[in-house]
């Protein structure tokens, strides 16, 4: 099936409120413009080199998510342009985004990543550390930057069960948190669901889905 079918396809099925990120690391340039040619404005990326000189090569109406582990020292590079950053998990890294944010007169919007799966290889906060960061002085201080959302990825697993339980984990944070307003943090995103489990994703409360291979195909890393 093409990716214009397969991405139609997945739009069917979307509620109107859920926002599809298209995740489009290691795929080329013409994939990702037969997907903008059917309509899609909003892609994925895990690797800043290749968001730059996909930004670089592609239309300049394309909401760029950043969706990798984000490097302090990189994240200079994509200031510019980017739309959203998903995954932060350090004031550290709130700080660098703020920073350049600065540099470029903007205010660059960031969803900050929860711990929610029962591997170590993910990223995260953990709720206290999310409290903490928001409720600081030092990040209330932060004027180039705006807090959207959370994000987070549950176990790779079969146990649909277990993958239930973490998502409704991070809903039960989300509303917890979302009543803190602020003017660098207004929570309305719930970024959680990929290929394999967005559906039960948005049952539980997503309004954000991360979708690669259910468009594009497998990634071939040897390319």
């Amino acid at each position: 099936m093409s990716i214009q079918n397969n991405l139609l396809n997945i739009k069917s099925l979307l509620p109107k409120q859920v926002t599809l990120v298209a995740v489009s690391k290691t795929k080329p340039v013409a994939d990702l413009m037969e997907a903008y040619n059917a309509g899609q404005r909003v892609f994925g990326e895990n690797y800043v080199q290749e968001l730059v000189e996909k930004h670089k090569a592609l239309p300049k109406d394309i909401q760029w998510h950043f969706i990798g582990h984000l490097q302090s020292r990189k994240v200079k590079l994509i200031a510019q342009f980017v739309n959203l950053i998903h995954g932060v998990d350090s004031l550290k890294l709130l700080h660098e985004i703020n920073k350049e944010a600065q540099k470029n007169n903007r205010v660059i919007d960031c969803l900050l990543q929860i711990f929610i799966a029962e591997e170590e290889s993910k990223f995260g906060l953990d709720e206290k550390e999310l409290t903490e960061i928001l409720s600081s002085e030092e990040f209330k201080n932060l004027k180039n930057i705006r807090i959207i959302g959370l994000m987070g990825m549950a176990t790779f697993t079969e146990n649909q069960d277990q993958v239930k339980k973490e998502f409704q984990n991070l809903k039960t944070i989300f509303d917890k948190v979302s009543k803190q307003k602020t003017d660098n943090c207004q929570l309305n995103t719930i970024s959680m669901g990929m290929s394999g489990d967005y559906q039960l994703a948005i049952e539980c409360g997503s309004t954000m889905v991360r979708i690669g291979s259910s468009i594009f195909g497998n990634r071939n890393y040897n390319n």
